[in-house]
């Protein structure tokens, strides 16, 4: 059974909505729902941790009572980022194995939730192929350093499964050598546990701009259309 760690902490600056992203509506629905209805009814995820910024409980609260959220939830207060966000709702997982992802993707599918679960290994994330060419560069003197190659790389999403041991201990030498990372799938791999992908949809993406929003009630509304 999974515990789900849903980091709901952002206050969405970037978004300019004077509240949280995740309680901006998209075609009328909180952008936290999403998330939350898409695993509410997958029956290996027993329990969900879910974050939220300072001040705002309460909104969140009510936000899972409006829509029903059967999964039971446990509260814990958002750090002051996502690396530090995740170390404090990892001791409040009651499973041995956890599920990250975030209100701010919500596009997320039930599917996406039980690929993930269904993949053998025990870390493992949805990535998708990046397909523009990136490139290494000094961002003080706007040099190009050098080149990279796009077929191993990968643009990291989110939802990701891990053994929650594998992660504590990973936290912990992030921890003790002074490092912090901006998500954890490459946080357990330079751990030095085994961390595999699975191919994740284009669509999962994360919200996070005023145009973001635009695209993502678009996308939902269309997959809407689809289902009718």
């Amino acid at each position: 059974m999974y515990s789900l760690l849903l980091l709901n902490g952002g206050i969405g600056a970037r978004v300019g909505a004077g509240q949280p992203k995740q309680l901006l509506k998209v075609r009328g629905i909180p952008i936290l729902v999403y998330s939350l209805v898409a695993v509410d009814e997958i029956e290996e995820v027993t329990q969900i941790v879910l974050n939220y910024p300072p001040g705002w409980r309460e909104q969140v609260e009510q936000v899972l009572q409006a829509y029903a959220i059967k999964t039971p939830v446990t509260f814990v207060e958002a750090g002051d980022s996502r690396h530090s966000s995740v170390a404090a709702m990892l001791p409040h997982a009651q499973n041995d194995k956890v599920i990250i992802h975030e209100a701010a993707r919500p596009l997320v599918t039930r599917q996406d939730f039980e690929s993930l679960i269904a993949a053998r290994e025990e870390n493992v994330s949805l990535m998708l192929q990046i397909p523009f060419t990136v490139a290494p560069v000094d961002p003080n003197t706007r040099e190009v350093t050098g080149s990279l190659e796009r077929d191993r790389l990968r643009n990291v999403q989110l939802p990701q499964k891990f053994n929650k041991a594998h992660l504590q201990e990973a936290h912990e030498h992030a921890l003790s050598s002074g490092k912090v990372f901006t998500e954890d799938a490459t946080l357990v791999a330079v751990a030095g546990k085994p961390v595999h992908f699975i191919d994740g949809p284009s669509q999962n993406f994360k919200v996070t701009t005023p145009v973001d929003v635009r695209l993502a009630t678009y996308l939902l509304q269309e997959d809407e259309g689809e289902d009718e």
